[in-house]
């Protein structure tokens, strides 16, 4: 603990509010929420901590703090600065899976339809779904009994659907705002749990058809109701009353947590939503921030009431989403709650020896590095390769990774301006100097390691210009290759030499797969502009040719090799004159 956070701790407020952790580049790395400010900002540095919230607290360098009115306030407030720094170590749900959904537009002519986002358009919602193929089913089912509007835009003429009485054509017809309005009203009742009144209504029609003797239509009731049943019955009835309800249990273990969302709607439970997280807080305080996410951020549509299980502040939650937050003690309602958290204790254990797994080749592959190097642990990696094909379009690449993963909106390429020939020293030291006076110019983070793939050459020229021309004091080390072109052991030290891993380390994997990678985003970028430049270039340079008579050739022949053995005429044709043609084709014979 550094002495401005020390001076900083003796003055915090007994007051609720959000604190904004920071890193060494003063970027917000965590962002909490506390009902007194001063208690749990001075509980991350007291104390001992697991191995998770021990990397939080070793990268805090500063922190920042709001104050609020209520506990509420804070809550509101902490969803809105999560989005706006998005940072590190919060839980995330700018991902999290979306759920289908059937919609009935607000519109004159109103149409159904499956969506996946929750938009305040006064539009009625019903869901959601567990998947979209029970949605489609539904609503084919819809559209057969009830035909709504089908086209985006109304057309001047029917279409197919109005043919097949699946629509009332608004565009040839006049339809009546009362015919939509009765319309709609029966399709919110088949979805909201009345789909046995409509069985009733087409089986009586069917009866009807049969009885005179119109059998086609009465194996077309027949068909709906068999499809209704079964799309109904895919379901799990979980309950005897018909409320929409959300039910929520979770289970931490070593510092990560699982939470179980279980969807009920008309009483039958239709899918459930698993999210496993780190946490760096109590767990009553990150399962509130989960749940205010949940709904205010991602956008799930909110149930007529919500189960939480115990240790839950329901108020402060109930406050803030405007829902009944119900905590239950006996009965069916608690055992699913129940059955919520033992599916996350579940989960939690199937999927922690994966967890582990996965963290001990990317965060602990970082950590072995680092104490091979002797050097802090290397959490932001950037790592160099060049490309060129004898001297011609050379490009170079820089991929990055961030505790053990690669961070790809953060790769980089660059096509070399100041280098005429195949001169890899000179190219490496043009990209390192670009890469890092922009990182200085614009205040970027600044990686804890920098990797060159080449040798003791390579690294010596990265050296000087990070040191001796910006100033910069960044280990530096290059992934040199054996004779088989495969990772070998690094450049390292001062002087540089050759170090050695243990080839069955994640350390050395970790290494292997940022020098392929490296290698494969530079190669790849050489190759697409190899390719454009060396078909293009022909077409360069000639008078009479300029970039739109380029393109109308290309677009006309497809290939330098039919320009070739085409006639004058052909050029001209296309609106190429006489004197450019002949030109052209003294090029092109070259």
């Amino acid at each position: 603990m550094n002495e401005l956070i020390k001076h900083k701790l003796e003055f915090l407020p007994d007051l609720p509010g959000c604190y904004l952790m920071k890193d060494s580049n003063g970027t917000i790395i965590y962002v909490g929420k506390a009902k007194i400010l001063k208690n749990r900002v001075r509980s991350y540095f007291t104390g001992t901590h697991n191995g998770k919230t021990q990397r939080l607290v070793a990268d805090i360098v500063d922190f920042e703090y709001i104050v609020t009115q209520s506990n509420v306030e804070a809550l509101l407030l902490e969803i809105n600065l999560i989005k706006k720094h998005d940072p590190k170590y919060n839980i995330m749900l700018k991902d999290d899976k979306t759920y289908p959904y059937i919609k009935i537009t607000n519109e004159r002519h109103p149409r159904l339809v499956i969506t996946r986002k929750i938009l305040n358009d006064k539009g009625k919602y019903f869901g959601p779904y567990p998947n979209v193929s029970a949605a489609n089913e539904t609503k084919k089912i819809l559209d057969k009994l009830y035909p709504l509007r089908k086209c985006k835009a109304i057309p001047g003429r029917p279409c197919l659907y109005y043919h097949l009485g699946q629509c009332l054509g608004p565009c040839v017809n006049t339809v009546s705002t009362a015919t939509y309005n009765d319309m709609i009203v029966k399709i919110a009742k088949f979805l909201n749990g009345g789909h046995q009144a409509v069985v009733k209504q087409l089986q009586t029609k069917m009866a009807a058809a049969a009885e005179t003797l119109d059998f086609e239509k009465a194996a077309e009731y027949r068909d709906q109701v068999e499809s209704i049943e079964m799309t109904i019955q895919k379901q799990t009835m979980t309950s005897n009353d018909f409320t929409d309800r959300d039910v929520f249990g979770y289970a931490v273990d070593k510092g990560w947590m699982c939470v179980q969302v279980f969807f009920v709607r008309q009483g039958k439970l239709i899918e459930r939503d698993v999210s496993l997280f780190p946490i760096y807080d109590e767990a009553a305080d990150e399962f509130t921030s989960y749940i205010a996410q949940f709904y205010k951020r991602a956008n799930h549509l909110l149930p007529q009431e919500i189960f939480l299980p115990d240790s839950v502040e329901n108020e402060l939650i109930e406050e803030l989403l405007e829902v009944p937050c119900l905590v239950p003690r006996r009965g069916k309602k608690k055992d699913l709650t129940v059955l919520a958290h033992e599916n996350a204790s579940i989960a939690l254990k199937q999927k922690f020896s994966l967890i582990a797994r996965n963290d001990e080749r990317t965060i602990g592959a970082v950590e072995e590095l680092g104490e091979a190097m002797s050097i802090p642990t290397p959490r932001l990696i950037e790592a160099f390769d060049n490309s060129n094909i004898q001297g011609t379009d050379p490009v170079s690449a820089m991929v990055c990774f961030e505790d053990g993963r690669p961070s790809r909106s953060k790769y980089r390429k660059y096509k070399v301006k100041t280098v005429d020939g195949p001169d890899d020293y000179a190219t490496m030291r043009e990209v390192v100097r670009r890469r890092y006076w922009r990182v200085l110019k614009e205040q970027l983070p600044m990686p804890d390691l920098i990797l060159i793939d080449g040798g003791k050459g390579q690294v010596d020229v990265a050296k000087d210009v990070l040191q001796n021309e910006l100033g910069i004091d960044v280990p530096v080390a290059g992934m040199a290759k054996d004779d088989k072109h495969n990772t070998s052991y690094l450049v390292f030290g001062d002087p540089l030499d050759a170090m050695y891993l243990n080839p069955r380390s994640e350390s050395f994997y970790l290494l292997q797969r940022i020098q392929d990678e490296v290698h494969r985003f530079a190669i790849t970028f050489h190759r697409k502009l190899h390719s454009k430049n060396s078909f293009s270039s022909k077409l360069d340079g000639i008078e009479g040719i300029g970039p739109k008579r380029k393109q109308k050739l290309l677009k006309h022949f497809g290939s330098i090799q039919k320009m070739k053995e085409a006639p004058n005429e052909e050029f001209t044709k296309i609106g190429i004159p006489q004197a450019a043609v002949e030109r052209l084709k003294i090029q092109l014979n070259q």
